[in-house]
């Protein structure tokens, strides 16, 4: 077996960062075909996913995102295809999360008056 660890720290805040990982897993469920859940708690969540051969969680927390996928014996050996696209799929997300956050403020930015 296989083992996935991926880790990524953010200033998201836990409101922002349940969304990303919530679409996260839609985008999983669509394209990979796995099956998530989601546990909601006070300072973090948590979405397991499932398929065969594959098993693991996302832990979401208001700094960062913490990933453990068991890979089964057949997917074992695409394990370093597999965690590079989890990887990419995860640092889109993100990216795509920051990007909104600084376009209102660079907005704002631009429309106040200089003095």
């Amino acid at each position: 077996m296989a083992d996935i660890r991926i880790h990524r720290e953010h200033q998201l805040g836990l409101a922002q960062a349940r969304k990303i990982a919530w679409k996260w897993a839609e985008e999983v469920e669509n394209k990979f075909d796995m099956e998530c859940s989601v546990l909601e708690g006070e300072t973090s969540d948590t979405v397991e996913f499932t398929r065969t051969g594959v098993n693991g969680r996302l832990i979401v927390a208001a700094d960062h995102f913490d990933l453990e996928a068991k890979l089964g014996f057949l997917l074992g050996a695409f394990s370093k295809t597999i965690e590079r696209e989890i990887t990419k799929n995860l640092d889109a997300l993100l990216s795509e999360s920051a990007e909104t956050r600084v376009k209102p403020a660079a907005k704002k930015a631009a429309r106040k008056p200089a003095k």
